[in-house]
């Protein structure tokens, strides 16, 4: 790749990296609580010290600085910042310690990408509701101002939610994390109604006050998974795997980047399933046409999170009881012939991912776009020697290089998940997705780089995949303990 435009990141989060979840002044999130219930995480594990990075500042900045990165996601906790989570109580020393972090990355030429709500939700704002609440559109925008007002004049690239579908649907619908609300037909749909309204909200606060004099992005990060349909040849599969990217992403995409309202094969299907429910009236809630020109284009550049592939096909769907799953009338399997991984359901099925790059590219106009989280969990103790972390990389970010050079996708970086093993929600500390390991049975929580980090930091530093690279064959990558050197036009490649 000749583009020195392109950014090469890693990506983490607060509830799963910081620790120190009542340090220093810090007050509750939903996380927080919800993990110290026992049995609602794997093994009893919380994110109480996770990889103590609350503490360990200089130490991940020397780690980014060594791997090479261009950029560093990670999201700020509302709670350590307003531990009330409002502005009449500011934690002096949360402030301190994203301060400190900004500080030593930009000292270090590494870009800091923020995101301004990753799940961790100040349990003072669940208590008067949390996100079905349309207070949280001013407290949440109250939040984002503080910010970039303290941290603006260092940080130019912002994300107001970390996938919001995942927010709406798991917290409200499905109810299987917090704040646990298992309310499947309506809540997922009133909740992203706000979630949208805040987040255009905090997009007009930025450009009105601080875009001119701060010249930062900022845009939100959806999940996509991408699906094929069973039958290619068949129409009805067709249309179920658009449907099924309508109601997971474009929910919230095609409001902000179309047409400021939600996909017309949204409205549809919930308008006339509510209708066969009897519902005076449909359980999507509706755009007024000032709402909609208030959200269309609050997004600078489209950011996403991609994990893995599913297979689609038309299915007549159950009108009771209410749910948005039911509404899409898809069904979704996988091809079991796809290798699996420490997640059920994230199967790496890399060329998905060039074909979903090119669907955004098609669907949306070819915007700038940012590959925010990609990588794969391995569940074990330790995995230094990982290579099949090193071959899901390999061919994730070659087909991501395909969509960018031959295929004319507007790519404009890509992002590892992640910069660490981290606390992975539900499932606690078993499955590892980071680039260095953490010894969580060690109280300092020690780093160790994992082969993949040699493996990335190479791909940084020849800003895409080496030459080199193609006289080491798969088979050679997936050997242990040998180191290859491969010499090939000057290049030197570390397997």
């Amino acid at each position: 790749m000749n583009n020195n435009n392109f950014t090469w990141g890693v990506s983490s989060s607060a509830y799963q990296v910081e620790g120190g979840w009542d340090a220093d002044g810090k007050g509750p999130s939903i996380w927080d609580n919800f993990s110290h219930v026992p049995g609602n995480i794997k093994n009893g594990d919380t994110g109480d010290v996770a990889c103590d990075s609350y503490n360990k500042v200089e130490e991940d900045v020397y780690l980014l600085r060594a791997l090479g990165v261009k950029n560093y996601r990670f999201s700020l906790s509302w709670s350590r910042i307003f531990p009330s989570g409002r502005n009449n109580s500011i934690n002096s020393h949360g402030i301190d310690y994203y301060n400190r972090l900004i500080d030593g990355l930009v000292a270090n030429n590494i870009t800091p990408i923020v995101t301004l709500y990753h799940w961790d939700l100040p349990q003072a704002l669940q208590d008067i509701g949390g996100w079905e609440s349309s207070a949280l559109i001013d407290l949440f925008d109250s939040f984002a101002d503080f910010c970039f007002q303290t941290f603006g004049d260092r940080v130019k690239f912002w994300i107001t939610f970390n996938e919001p579908q995942v927010i709406a649907w798991a917290g409200y619908g499905a109810g299987t994390l917090p704040p646990n609300v298992n309310d499947p037909g309506s809540a997922p749909y009133r909740v992203a109604h706000i979630l949208l309204k805040a987040h255009a909200r905090v997009y007009h606060t930025y450009d009105d006050k601080y875009r001119a004099s701060q010249g930062g992005v900022i845009a939100l990060c959806p999940n996509i998974d991408w699906v094929e349909p069973k039958t290619p040849s068949d129409p009805r599969d067709i249309e179920a795997a658009d449907r099924y990217l309508q109601f997971l992403v474009g929910w919230f995409t095609h409001p902000i980047f179309k047409n400021g309202d939600y996909p017309e094969v949204m409205k549809w299907k919930v308008g006339n399933r509510s209708e066969l429910q009897n519902l005076p009236s449909s359980r999507l809630p509706v755009f007024t046409a000032e709402e909609r020109d208030y959200i269309r284009g609050t997004a600078d550049v489209f950011c996403f999170n991609s994990y893995t592939s599913k297979i689609v096909t038309h299915s007549t769907t159950r009108l009771r009881p209410f749910s948005y799953e039911y509404d899409q009338e898809v069904s979704t399997k996988v091809d079991s012939s796809w290798p699996s991984s420490a997640i059920t359901g994230h199967r790496a099925v890399a060329w998905g991912l060039r074909r979903l790059l090119n669907w955004i590219k098609e669907e949306y106009g070819n915007p700038p776009i940012y590959i925010i989280e990609n990588g794969v969990g391995i569940k074990t103790k330790s995995d230094v020697d990982d290579n099949t972390r090193i071959l899901y990389y390999k061919t994730y970010i070659d087909e991501a290089l395909k969509a960018y050079k031959l295929d004319g996708v507007n790519l404009r970086g890509y992002n590892a998940w992640s910069f660490m093993d981290s606390f992975e929600w539900l499932n606690g500390y078993d499955p590892r997705f980071g680039l260095h390991q953490v010894d969580f049975d060690n109280p300092n929580r020690p780093r160790t780089p994992k082969r993949s980090a040699v493996y990335y930091a190479e791909i940084i530093r020849n800003n895409g995949i080496p030459l080199a690279h193609l006289c080491v064959s798969i088979s050679a990558l997936l050997r242990t303990e040998i180191v290859f050197h491969c010499v090939l036009q000057g290049n030197m490649f570390f397997a």
